[in-house]
């Protein structure tokens, strides 16, 4: 059996908009409606977490797992510039008690990719403003979080907001041809996240730390200039940034191929998956290395990975391969954290609507009864041993 350190973190991760439900000001609602969209189909009452959220966190305690990741909607919080709604703090202020009476340990994102519709109207990351309004929303989760939330991520995926902040069709964002990041939004994330991060160290206890989605681009031989023009400026300038916070989640998935003229796509006869990456385990062992050379030792947590299937025996597979290379880098001295896998419920995938399944659960989605999946008592096992046993 493959041990793992004592007191590591085993759990899964969930988006707000993407299991909530009806998340009607926030900018991603009307872009989904909108005539003409790309976005296959509209969020609606997704799995409708925010009514159930006991429930799937039942599910993942009685699994055997002991970290739940969820994101606080902004949107919800102060759907108008402006105007904070009590109601909906003290909502996500019972998630966190609730996680804590089930004895599991909850990690808060405070952005993950949708913000409210008037931040968006005045410019987003664009705004002049942006980090002095980001900041003020860090403020006002912080009684949300209470003086019993350890671990906060400020921003989910910087990189990925950098690339989709130009406009760009969000049903382009593949894992090869990633669009052009916006520079100017990218140093402005950055500000935000150094904002907020001024904003936590006032609360006692909170470590935080944004999110990066490893992209593991790799070079065709004599392609190593091209992979690193092409990725530092969507993956590693990130991780650099990360120096000196309290960890840095990695978020991986799968790799890139780098050819001559950039990325190539999947070839033809390769395992893909139902977002057409590429199956590839290997890509969380290449991303938390990646991190930890490039943080220059920050702490590490596995805030993302999973895999798009229908075939549930082969998400296990696939998160097998993962925690396989996973437990090699950890023994050769990257300080890892916790593993959360993506995605604790089937949920809204942005663009691509329902159809990528990610979770450990399933949901009926007329009548939103869970449907738990082999994959998560498998996972809660491979936590209640706190290792894993290599078939």
């Amino acid at each position: 059996m493959l041990h793992f350190p004592e007191g590591f973190r085993w759990g899964a991760a969930t988006a707000a908009h993407q299991i909530e439900g009806n998340n009607i000001n926030s900018d991603w609602w009307p872009r989904e409606h909108a005539a003409g969209t790309s976005i296959v189909e509209p969020s609606g009452d997704a799995a409708d977490s925010y009514h159930r959220y006991r429930e799937d966190m039942t599910l993942l305690r009685d699994a055997g797992l002991d970290t739940y990741r969820f994101s606080i909607e902004w949107a919800r919080i102060e759907p108008e510039e402006g105007f904070v709604s009590r109601a909906e703090i003290a909502h996500y202020r019972r998630m966190v008690e609730t996680c804590l009476e089930l004895g599991i340990t909850p990690m808060v994102t405070l952005m993950h990719f949708t913000v409210p519709r008037w931040f968006a109207e005045e410019g987003m990351w664009r705004s002049p403003q942006a980090a002095d309004r980001f900041a003020r929303f860090t403020e006002l989760a912080l009684p949300i979080l209470g003086d019993d939330v350890d671990h906060v991520c400020t921003i989910n995926e910087p990189n990925i907001a950098a690339m989709i902040a130009g406009g760009e069709d969000p049903a382009n964002l593949v894992a090869y041809g990633l669009p052009e990041p916006d520079l100017q939004v990218a140093d402005t994330l950055l500000e935000c996240h150094t904002r907020s991060r001024e904003v936590l160290a006032g609360v006692g206890g909170i470590r935080s730390g944004w999110t990066v989605a490893t992209q593991d681009f790799q070079p065709e031989p004599g392609c190593e200039d091209v992979a690193h023009e092409y990725g530092y400026r969507r993956d590693d300038w990130y991780l650099e940034a990360s120096r000196g916070d309290d960890w840095v989640g990695v978020q991986a998935y799968t790799r890139t191929i780098i050819g001559p003229d950039g990325p190539r796509q999947v070839p033809e006869g390769v395992e893909t998956t139902l977002t057409g990456w590429e199956f590839y385990p290997l890509a969380l062992e290449h991303g938390v290395r990646s991190a930890w050379e490039k943080t220059q030792g920050v702490p590490v947590f596995v805030t993302e990975n999973g895999m798009a299937t229908s075939d549930d025996a082969r998400r296990v597979d696939y998160t097998e391969g993962a925690l396989t290379g996973l437990h090699a880098a950890i023994t050769d001295g990257v300080d890892v954290r916790g593993y959360l896998h993506w995605s604790l419920l089937d949920n809204y995938e942005w663009a691509s609507g329902f159809r990528p399944t990610f979770g450990l659960i399933g949901f009926d989605p007329e009548t939103f009864e869970r449907r738990p999946k082999p994959s998560l008592g498998w996972l809660g096992s491979v936590a209640q041993a706190n290792g894993l046993t290599v078939r």
